[in-house]
């Protein structure tokens, strides 16, 4: 395990939507209300919960920040003692890392997610991850198909990044921008997608893998989206699984609902048994293998609210960091984990990645679609070229990052 606790380098400020013409402004200002625009419209909320969510639209931007309104919740100290420094400024003001968390548990206080009554528990965005799942029924179905040739054939190398390829692209699947079913997420098709990568370290992660099937080893994803890109951590895993035969994997997920589809461990149960359920011999053979896995243990869910808090990774609690330490391999899901292993910050873009993640306890390999504002680990002038070829090719979702940091041996 890593000694440090932070980035190795000093650490600048982070994003905010009140940095002029950015991604970050038009976050706060315009997705941020669509979002709980959407939320409304899509379910039968009772007027009270209605009237809370109609009042969190009205208040962003310029409204003032407030302390949670939740009593009782598991999170309301924790969130005091986040908001504490930002009571009375407005969203523009604050970070956006912790302005969009607190965006989501507004959401799930309007909602009454943590309050006794039928709506605890219930997930407001629910409707639009089955939208999101059965709008990719065709593609589930060939990651599918193909996972269970690569599962019979045992470890090869190229298998394995085809299916790391696929989880990657699957981050494309990203509710929050892009609804299910509104025909504008951006895709590739594979042969472009190599193309479209800003890092490739993909050979280096094969060899590591290589290097842990004769172990008893865990590999832990920090999970991102439910639909497709989960069934693509599925598939991953399953294959790990497969070819580790000794080893385990653990996947973290959010607490609660959070960033529209990001996953819960109801979303993985649910997913499993969705693919039971598709009538294809493909799908249920792999549903059964991973209900075989979750009841032995091989594969375990486990939720933080560390993950739905506003923090920086290098902040997480040390019972967490001694827990993902012991893992042999950590795989970080998506743009917001990536957002906070970087800690949201306004890093030069060829700032070497090994300088910020030297906190982290274990190896790490990150595998994201740039949807934000933030990135590190490219060449000197890589940056300058996309912006001629693409303006927004930091946040259209149309760019990925195969990325590995290892910790230094000894």
């Amino acid at each position: 395990m890593t000694n440090l606790s932070r980035p190795s380098l000093p650490i600048p400020e982070p994003l905010r939507g009140s940095d002029p013409g950015s991604f970050a402004e038009r976050t706060v200002k315009v997705r941020i209300p669509e979002i709980a625009w959407r939320t409304l419209a899509g379910n039968d909320f009772p007027q009270e919960n209605a009237a809370r969510l109609q009042d969190l639209i009205d208040e962003i931007p310029a409204g003032q920040i407030r302390p949670i309104q939740d009593p009782g919740a598991p999170d309301e100290q924790a969130w005091a003692d986040y908001l504490a420094p930002y009571l009375g400024r407005n969203w523009l003001e604050v970070p956006l890392f912790l302005g969009e968390h607190y965006f989501y548990r507004r959401v799930m206080e309007a909602t009454s997610y943590f309050q006794p009554g039928p709506w605890r528990e219930r997930d407001p965005f629910e409707h639009e991850k089955r939208a999101g799942l059965l709008n990719s029924l065709a593609a589930i179905q060939a990651l599918v198909g193909n996972l269970n040739r690569f599962s019979e054939s045992g470890w090869k190398q190229g298998a394995f990044l085809r299916l790391l390829n696929a989880d990657l692209w699957g981050n494309q699947a990203d509710l929050s921008l892009w609804p299910a079913g509104k025909g504008d997420q951006p895709t590739h098709a594979e042969e472009l997608q190599r193309q479209h990568l800003l890092v490739d370290h993909a050979m280096a992660i094969a060899q590591l893998v290589d290097g842990l099937r004769g172990e008893p080893a865990r590999v832990d994803f920090l999970v991102d989206n439910a639909g497709f890109e989960l069934v693509a951590d599925l598939c991953l895993a399953d294959y790990l699984l497969n070819v580790i035969p000794d080893g385990s994997v653990r996947l973290h997920l959010k607490s609660h609902p959070t960033f529209v589809s990001d996953a819960l461990a109801k979303d993985v149960l649910d997913t499993v048994r969705h693919l039971a359920e598709t009538g294809e011999s493909e799908s249920i053979e792999l549903s059964a293998r991973l209900e075989r896995r979750l009841h032995s243990g091989r594969l375990q869910l486990k939720q933080d609210f560390f993950w739905t808090s506003p923090f920086e990774s290098w902040m997480m609690p040390q019972e967490l960091k001694r827990e993902l330490g012991e893992a042999a391999l950590v795989i970080s899901k998506g743009d917001a984990q990536y957002r906070r292993l970087l800690g949201d910050r306004h890093w030069p873009y060829s700032t070497p990645l090994e300088k910020i993640v030297s906190y982290f306890p274990t190896s790490l390999v990150i595998l994201r679609a740039s949807k934000s504002e933030v990135m590190a680990g490219l060449k000197p002038g890589q940056a300058e070229e996309l912006s001629q070829v693409d303006p927004e090719w930091l946040y259209n979702g149309r760019w990925g990052l195969i990325q590995l940091w290892q910790p230094p041996a000894g």
